[in-house]
Parts: C-alpha cells; structure tokens; sequence
C-alpha cells in the first residue's frame, strides 16, 4: 500500500546525505562574507581576484558535475562521493597554505574538482518514493541553507580566531566528517530503472536542455547562484563603508538567515496547500528583487541594508529548498540522472559567472553596481516562470520485498522494472521493501505476482 510519511530508510537517506552535503556546502560557503575583508593581506589582492577566488570552484564543478555522475553509475555512487570529498580536502589545504591570491584561486578550483552535487541527488533519489522525494529533497536543500547560515557565523568567527589560513584548514576537516558519514552511515541501494535514469546520459543532454520546464528551473540555479556569489562579493565590503566592523558582521547575517527561515513557512505552506508551485516561486522572486534594489538604492544605511538582507535570505532559501524536487518531478522517466546533472551543472557555472560579473562590477561600478545587475537578472528569471507549470505526481507503492541476498534483489528490480506502467522500481536492502513509480497503467496485482514469483 501507499504509505504516507517517510520510511526508515528514507529518514535516514534524508539526513545523512543532507549532513554530507550540508558539510561540504559550508567548507564552500564559509569563505564567501569573509575573504573579501580578510584576504587583503594575500599578493594580487584585487575585488575582481575577489570574485573569481570566491567562485572558482563552481568552474570545476560546473565541467565535472556530468563526468563523475558518470563515474558514480559505473563504480557506485559512494566511492566517487568519497573521492569527491578527498579532492576537496586537498584543495583546502592548497588554498590554506597560499600566500598569494593565486594560490587561492587554485585551491578553490580543486575543491570544486570534487564535484559530487549530481552522484548526491542521484542517490537520493534513487533511495526515495515519488511522494517522499519532496520531503527529502526539502530536507537536503534546507540543510544547505542552513549550512550556508552556519557559515555566516563560524566563517566571520573562525577566521577572526584563526585567519584566513585556519578558515581553510577547517574546510577540510568538515571534508574528512563528510567522508565518515557517506562511509557508515548512508545506506547502499539496489536500484533498477530505466538506461539513464540515475546519472547523465550524454545523448540525452541536448534534449534536457530544451524542455521549457526543466530550462525555467536549470536556467533559475544559474541565476540564483551567480546573484549570491555576486553579492557576497560587494555586501561585506558594503557593510564595512555603512559602520558594521568585520568582527561584526556575523551579527547580521546570522539572526537575518534564522529570521528569512521563519518567514519562508507561510510560502512552502501555501504552496503546498494550493499546489501552486509557480505563485510561491514568483513571490520569492518579488522578494529578492526588492532586497537587492534596496541594497542598490541605500548602500549606505546599515538598517536598510539589515532589513534588505533578511528578505533576500528569505527568497533564497525558499528557491534553494524547492528547485531539486521539481528537477526530480519535472524530468522524463529515464532521464533523470541527466537531468541532475545539467541542473548542478547550472548550479555552479552560476556560482563561477556570478564571481567573475560580481568582482568586476565591484571593480569598476562599485557595489550598487553589483545589487541593481542582480535585481536585473533576478528580473529575467520571473518572466522565465510565466510558462512555469506546477508538477504533477505520478503514483508511488511500497511492497514487502523479501529475499537472502544482494542478486535475489536485483532480480526481483529487474521483473519489477518490466511491469506495464512501472517508470521506476528500487528494492532496497537494509528495508526489505520495493518502491514503485508507477502511472494509470500499472496493475497492483502484476506487481504482487511478480514477487511471489521471484521469491
């Protein structure tokens, strides 16, 4: 029968790869309201050298998030996840033990190296329902926002006690507890879907990257992304011009993350309530395009400036939270590993692109410059979600699945997966269950005669 809340498993899928991910996002974020006041001790210190330190990981990721999702569907998604973390670690102690900004640069590009966003998802996605893929998804996505909260106040923190040396050693003992819970305790799935459902297919790619839905949504984490970086560039510095000393500005920016939390609720309530995805995105999008024009119109008035980035946060990590269900919704059975790993391509060739416009706005327009070409893009991104169309559910059961060992489970995946009607069927071990994704023309029956066969 359907079940109604998250299993076991999923539970513990949801908040062990949300903590992998959240660990390594903060080693990525902790850097962002710090270096550009800290780092100007660092040889060739410049605010477009700003930019590009702070988003050179996201060039990396961008071209290797499709690759090592490869990787993942041919040598399993935990041991690239583990290198993943490895390559981070190294490039956090190149970047600690640079002296020049180059250095830094190369470091973060190493960290970006270890690209595994995609090989994450994919297998949280392959490990949950369609039904709970929200809650899990939500779960990871929240998790990132909060991690990224956690960096306003241990990154300010941390390098203040430890510099900007010891922020970077950090990163890469969070990269080493990452390793620890992929290691013992994420869960091992037996997954059976169709060619390319659970990583990136080549030939499909092209395909993915003009449907009108999936293009709104990889097209928005581009946008998104490369806003935050850009304005992570100018805002400390801002801060810093309108009286808030460095050693303060932890005191913003975390309050106004926990705050922009609490009022984000009443958006995903209503848009679940409702089923009106499209209205709670274009809200949030309203949001951000009034933080930013207000951190461009009032740079210098740090109440403005407070206010404006408690409702930028709040826009943030209401489209941070929801953008990786709907890629899971959204996508064509089949595809989607493809489609995760365009989207977290996007996802961090935004970060980069947003480095790069953020650091040379700074430069040569100075930080209203950075805020208005934000609210400019952020603009672009709510004329994207007119076509926006709120996703539909296929259904989801969940059978009792017994068997003795791990090719009793692939055998009864593979029997289950050729069900008419079955878009997906994933049996996993440590639950003795089989989940399935399944549209009008699936028969329950077929399904439960399946398993009566195959045990």
């Amino acid at each position: 029968m359907a079940a109604n809340g998250l299993s076991g498993v999923e539970k513990k899928v949801a908040f062990s790869l949300a903590s992998v991910f959240g660990l390594r996002m903060m080693g990525l974020f902790m850097i962002m309201p710090v270096f550009a006041l800290y780092g100007q001790h660092l040889e060739g210190f410049s605010p477009l050298w700003v930019g590009i330190a702070i988003g050179a990981y996201g060039l990396t990721q961008a071209l290797l998030q499709i690759p090592m999702g490869m990787l993942s569907d041919k040598y399993g998604r935990k041991p690239i996840i583990l290198i993943g973390l490895v390559l981070f670690a190294i490039g956090s102690v190149i970047a600690a033990m640079s002296d020049h900004i180059y250095g830094v640069v190369l470091g973060r590009a190493i960290q970006g190296m270890g690209a595994i966003a995609a090989a994450v998802l994919a297998l949280a996605a392959d490990l949950t329902r369609d039904e709970q893929r929200t809650k899990v998804m939500a779960v990871i996505g929240i998790c990132i926002g909060f991690s990224f909260a956690l960096s306003l106040l241990v990154g300010p923190i941390a390098t203040q006690s430890l510099g900007l040396e010891g922020l970077f050693y950090l990163t890469a003992a969070l990269a080493v507890v990452g390793m620890l819970i992929v290691q013992f305790f994420v869960p091992n799935p037996i997954t059976q879907a169709p060619k390319g459902d659970t990583v990136a297919v080549p030939e499909k790619l092209k395909r993915l990257f003009v449907d009108p839905q999936l293009f709104r949504l990889d097209a928005g984490i581009f946008i998104l992304h490369l806003v935050l970086t850009a304005v992570f560039v100018a805002l400390p510095l801002d801060l810093v011009d309108a009286g808030l000393v460095k050693e303060k500005h932890w005191m913003l920016y975390f309050p106004a993350f926990i705050g922009a939390f609490f009022l984000m609720v009443p958006l995903i309530i209503i848009g679940v309530k409702r089923n009106n995805t499209k209205g709670m995105f274009q809200v949030a999008l309203i949001i951000m395009m009034l933080s930013l024009a207000a951190m461009g119109m009032f740079a210098g008035n740090l109440w403005v400036l407070a206010a404006a980035v408690l409702l930028f946060f709040t826009g943030f990590n209401y489209l941070e939270a929801s953008l990786p269900s709907l890629i899971a919704k959204f996508c064509p059975s089949g595809d989607k590993g493809s489609a995760m790993g365009v989207y977290s391509t996007s996802q961090f060739l935004g970060a980069f692109c947003g480095g790069m416009i953020g650091g040379g706005a700074y430069q040569y327009l100075g930080a209203s410059g950075v805020f208005f070409a934000g609210l400019a893009l952020i603009g672009v991104w709510l004329l994207l979600t007119i076509g926006m169309k709120n996703p539909v559910l296929l259904k989801s059961y969940t059978l009792n699945a017994h068997f003795t060992d791990s090719d009793h489970a692939k055998a009864m995946a593979t029997e289950l997966s050729a069900l008419a009607g079955v878009a997906e069927a994933i049996v996993v071990v440590e639950e003795k269950v089989a989940y399935l994704k399944v549209d009008d023309n699936f028969n329950l029956s077929d399904a439960r005669a399946v398993l009566r066969s195959v045990n």
